[in-house]
């Protein structure tokens, strides 16, 4: 039968092709078969209008502030926040305090630079951390705690679900010898990246409080994602904090702020912190301009986090259901879908490549493909990138 391919969309007699298809693409004979030689289908979405130019699920650090976001960033009122006279850093940090179930809390630049402060302020030079083998702050912090604390790290093996086991924690603390460093914290994740956004139990977390307390150590939760976690449990974010020593929130994934995060802690861990922030170069003069739209965060965006999570699983479900593609939905239970590339045609890097030309970027994280849903993605988004999806891996 004579029809139309575009690398996998397919025209058949009865099927209307218009004019603005014609203009734009290649039509040519090969075989018996009229074929589209050049033009792929997501140009005919684009000039349609039916499709956005890019659609952009590498990361929610994409994320663009919301018109709310901008407004409150224009009208802030703002101070030297080095003196602590910064009204809106003020409000921020109180409002994060609160939200943890903390004393106190303080505004930084960054995710890295909030855990890297309180890595610091909880150990001195020669302490090591323990922490999970796919945690961000061992694979993606470029050793922060060693290249400025002379920290040390113990790596233990995540299990599939986020998890580090109880014996295994265990095990790396440290007895007190002179041949040995000392152990000084205990980090964890939540939500776990690498482990496919998973959320961490308000369970688990008080179940390695106590095992750290009981050792007289601290717990730190880089809590860049805390409040998706919080989200997909269906808890208050305080039943995820309020019972570690320390905590840094993300502003800038889901909750769509342009730069910042929070530490949040005890009074006096605070004060300490400061000082850590400080000698690193990290405090912003009119920090308020920007921590208004944390402020903005905190009020409208953590219950939207909901739908993130709705369209990242629909499109887990919807690449499970392509040859070649496969998706642990067990570990869906945010905005993160990891999925496996288990075609002889593509590896996954061919597969980040091909989607890239066709409008729909991915990442790939320690060779595993990875999308993620957020502010700015809508369903929509996600229905086109499975079409994309789909005939990249027909073609």
């Amino acid at each position: 039968m004579k029809y139309l391919r575009m690398k996998g969309y397919i025209w058949r007699p009865g099927h209307h092709v218009d004019s603005r298809d014609r203009k734009s693409l290649a039509i040519g004979v090969h075989g018996g078969c009229l074929r589209f030689l050049a033009t792929e289908i997501t140009q005919v979405l684009l000039e349609r209008g039916d499709m956005k130019r890019d659609i952009e699920l590498r990361s929610d650090t994409f994320t663009l502030p919301t018109s709310a976001m901008r407004m409150a960033m224009h009208e802030a009122e703002v101070g030297d926040n080095a003196y602590g006279e910064d009204p809106t850093v003020n409000r921020l940090e109180k409002l994060m305090a609160e939200r943890t179930g903390h004393e106190e809390a303080l505004y930084v630049a960054s995710g890295t630079m909030g855990n890297l402060i309180c890595v610091l302020t909880h150990c001195g030079r020669g302490d090591e951390i323990v922490l999970g083998n796919r945690s961000h702050l061992f694979l993606s912090e470029q050793g922060g705690p060693a290249a400025t604390g002379s920290i040390s790290s113990w790596p233990l093996p995540n299990e599939r679900d986020g998890t580090l086991a109880l014996d295994a924690i265990r095990r790396a603390t440290r007895p007190d010898s002179v041949y040995a460093p000392r152990t000084g914290l205990i980090c964890l994740e939540n939500t776990q990246n690498c482990c496919g956004g998973v959320a961490l139990t308000p369970e688990y977390i008080a179940s390695v409080c106590e095992l750290a307390r009981n050792s007289g150590l601290p717990v730190h939760i880089d809590g860049e994602r805390i409040f998706n976690a919080a989200i997909a449990l269906g808890v208050a974010v305080e039943e995820l904090t309020r019972q570690v020593d320390s905590v840094m929130v993300g502003l800038t994934k889901g909750l769509a702020c342009p730069v910042g995060s929070v530490i949040c802690g005890s009074r006096d861990f605070i004060v300490r912190a400061r000082r850590n922030q400080r000698v690193l170069g990290g405090v912003m003069r009119q920090g308020g301009i920007v921590a208004a739209a944390g402020i903005v965060a905190l009020e409208e965006m953590v219950d939207r986090l909901a739908e993130d999570h709705l369209n990242a699983r629909l499109l887990a479900e919807g690449l499970n259901e392509i040859e070649g593609l496969s998706v642990d939905m067990r570990c869906v239970q945010t905005n993160l879908v990891y999925f496996h590339v288990d075609s002889k045609k593509m590896t996954p890097s061919e597969l980040v490549a091909r989607l890239r030309e066709q409008g729909v970027r991915i990442a790939l994280e320690l060779g595993t493909p990875r999308a993620v849903t957020h502010y700015g993605i809508e369903e929509k988004d996600v229905r086109d990138a499975l079409v994309v999806f789909r005939h990249v891996m027909k073609s």
